[in-house]
């Protein structure tokens, strides 16, 4: 049996900040400690920060009930009036905001302050999006699949924006942006889809078409683990998307030769260590194990 780990499994930049961030503000003794939202996509790491007494808030009206105390800001980013909600309750403000979603923030403002429409690709209902869309002067436009081109129609002439969910398939947003150059539209195209997500995705995919079996570590709620998942899918009908190895049940086991394993960018290393022992003890009585990082 041979299991192949993706080197990039597991968290990100990003994430890796907005986690410190935040132990880093249990560390100070300071209470009450809050996030506006899930400070990332994995039900474990909030979890253990609500044990360690961090409340996640999310709504505006949750917020401008309180009267002391930190907020810290997701990784995932929060619209403008988030910030001025917590600054007039005169609460602390800890940005967790991925750097990379936080230039998407700043490239829109610019933009939209120019008089262009902005279009963002990506999920109109994830967290990072709202996001992005609450720095916008005006009103943006989200673009997820080809039949949401029209949506911009009535833009034909004026300049447009583009950017994209840091999160989003790569490949996906090449092939939507072509269709809208095809069309003629004045467009300056910004490509805000983080490395680190291409390169996992890449990975992902060259892996799954390797192996027997698949399996995708993710919170349920993870954009970018789905889109692992969709991908790996594509190149290997036996896929497994799973949260913790409790999820995990592989079928016809006797007959896999290989499993691949990637994780989202919010999996913790402890998660995807405990899945690969697992999946290891699983097959050592029958053929034997290979544990390769696929570097």
């Amino acid at each position: 049996m041979e299991i192949l780990v993706a080197k990039s499994a597991g968290f990100c930049f990003g994430v890796e900040k907005a986690i410190e961030s935040v132990y880093k503000e249990i560390e100070t003794g300071k209470k009450p400690i809050y996030t506006f939202g899930p400070i990332i996509h994995n039900e474990q790491v909030v979890e253990d920060l609500e044990e360690k007494g961090v409340s996640v808030i999310d709504t505006i009206e949750e917020l401008e009930n309180l009267r002391s105390g930190s907020v810290v800001i997701r990784s995932h980013g929060v619209p403008k009036k988030i910030y001025d909600a917590i600054e007039k309750q005169n609460l602390e403000i800890v940005d967790a905001t991925c750097p990379f979603v936080k230039k998407i923030h700043n490239i829109v403002k610019k933009e939209s302050e120019k008089g262009k429409r902005i279009v963002i690709i990506g999920n109109d209902n994830h967290p990072e999006v709202e996001g992005i869309k609450g720095w916008v002067v005006g009103e943006a436009i989200v673009i997820k699949d080809e039949e949401d081109i029209e949506k911009i129609d009535s833009f034909r002439n004026e300049s447009i924006c583009i950017v994209s969910q840091t999160t989003f398939n790569y490949n996906k947003f090449k092939y939507l942006v072509e269709i809208i150059t095809k069309k003629g539209y004045d467009i300056n195209v910004v490509n805000t889809i983080c490395n680190a997500t291409h390169l996992r995705q890449v990975e992902a995919k060259e892996i799954a078409s390797k192996v027997d079996a698949m399996i995708v570590i993710g919170g349920k709620n993870s954009s970018n683990t789905q889109k692992l998942y969709d991908i790996c899918k594509n190149e290997c009908k036996d896929t497994y998307y799973i949260q913790t190895v409790s999820n995990l049940n592989l079928k016809n086991v006797d007959s896999l030769r290989s499993i691949g394993i990637t994780a989202g960018a919010s999996t913790p290393k402890k998660i995807i260590e405990e899945v690969v022992l697992n999946v290891r003890d699983e097959f050592w009585t029958n053929v034997g194990w290979i544990i390769q990082d696929n570097s």
